[in-house]
């Protein structure tokens, strides 16, 4: 495949530069960081700060709408502009895979896929139209609209890969980070020895997506899952701070040079770039560790201790809560909000019922990423029962009924996993 740019029917305009920032190691450092806090703060809106996934997937897209209209508009590169766009451009993709497999089900093989499939078409009308997917020659107002095209079906796909694989083979975070991070250097190595640049760059491009994920997971998780701690909203902060600085950086060097062309010079030095780039990787692993050792997460047991553990009427505690084990692992800090939850519907304190869901749902989202890879089937069974409990206490017009039969079927459920460890 050629990397250069063939002249075709979209002729490049002098007040039409490059639209994408030259691929450096802080481009690929801010790429991943983008990806992370894309994840983290829809994460944080939607469970945190209590939206839902509907609100926020409105918000993102519309957001993601008026941003990438005027990325469109622009003539010439805008680095705010354009990472920004990045951001809500995951933040969309990530949406999209998760829409189609915790909404309507769709198996991950199937989604898989289907984006594979989609990226191929892409690339291939992309190809026929333009004689190349260089993005090195973002320099038509066609050729934008294709790689933004492009560039929403990696992050859908790189989703739906990651997610495959850290179901499908129980990953987990950790495993997930070293491998996907291996694959990258891989083809950064690949490409010493001939691998097409172009190739090389839109495989990099995807696996991002994962490792941004997995790496994101391994701050907010908390330690008792051989995560950081540092939960949705702090990581979100942190990255955002080394974005900001590193995209200030780089929005200096384009106001001070100009745009860099096809076969120009770069305005920053390459070993500058390399210094900015591991700077920016050191702080965060120094801050992280730090904030980590310093601070107090929420986690599952914190989010127990912000109500008082119920018993059952005989005085007794569930059995549920006395085992640690089960196909998720120790459910027991769960059971314990579940309870108090029911008791407390059952003495009409709508109020308190109504922090104790929110309770859970932090609880139980927090530690998605730790807990799901044990065991999919099981983990979206209790999902859902949990769902069930959401909606019914959070009804406009709540039925006791409809909320106590859901809370049984959860403690049920619960019950269930519990016998089958």
């Amino acid at each position: 495949m050629d990397t250069q740019a063939l002249p075709r029917s979209g002729a490049v305009r002098s007040d039409f530069l490059n639209k994408v920032p030259v691929i450096t190691a802080t481009f690929w450092l801010i790429k991943i960081l983008s990806t992370t806090i894309g994840e983290t703060f829809a994460d944080y809106l939607a469970v945190q700060v209590g939206l839902g996934t509907a609100a926020t997937d409105g918000a993102m897209f519309a957001v993601l709408c008026v941003t990438l209209v005027a990325q469109l508009r622009a003539r010439r590169l805008i680095p705010w502009l354009y990472w920004l766009t990045v951001v809500e451009v995951s933040i969309v993709g990530t949406q999209i895979t998760d829409f189609f497999t915790d909404i309507l089900g769709v198996s991950l093989y199937l989604s898989t896929a289907v984006f594979a499939v989609l990226l191929a078409t892409v690339f291939t009308i992309w190809w026929r139209q333009e004689r190349t997917l260089a993005i090195t020659a973002i320099d038509t107002p066609r050729r934008e609209r294709f790689y933004w095209a492009a560039i929403l079906v990696t992050f859908a796909l790189g989703t739906a890969g990651g997610d495959l694989a850290t179901e499908a083979l129980s990953l987990g975070f950790r495993w997930g980070t070293l491998i996907f991070g291996g694959l990258i250097l891989a083809v950064w190595a690949f490409t010493r020895i001939g691998l097409n640049k172009v190739v090389a760059f839109w495989i990099a491009y995807v696996l991002t997506r994962p490792l941004g994920a997995s790496l994101g997971d391994l701050l907010t998780q908390d330690p008792t899952y051989g995560g950081i701690g540092l939960g949705a909203g702090l990581t979100s902060a942190l990255f955002l701070g080394v974005i900001v600085i590193l995209v200030l950086r780089e929005q200096v060097n384009v106001n001070r040079h100009g745009v860099r062309v096809k076969g120009q010079t770069p305005a920053v030095h390459p070993a500058h770039d390399y210094a900015w780039a591991a700077g920016g990787a050191a702080a965060i692993a120094v801050l992280a560790a730090f904030l980590g050792a310093n601070l107090n997460p929420t986690t599952a047991t914190a989010q127990v201790a912000s109500g008082p553990i119920t018993t059952h009427p005989s005085g007794t505690a569930p059995a549920i809560e006395t085992d640690a084990t089960s196909t998720l692992g120790d459910l027991r800090p769960y059971a314990v909000i579940i309870d108090d939850l029911a008791a407390k519907e059952k003495s009409g304190d709508t109020q308190s019922s109504l922090a104790r869901a929110k309770d859970l749902e932090v609880a139980w989202d927090s530690a998605e990423a730790a807990i799901k890879p044990t065991s999919p089937a099981d983990w979206h069974l209790m999902d859902s029962a949990i769902d069930a409990v959401l909606t019914s206490v959070r009804a406009t017009n709540p039925s006791t009924t409809d909320i106590q039969t859901a809370l049984t079927a959860l403690q049920q459920t619960v019950a269930t996993l519990e016998q089958k460890k």
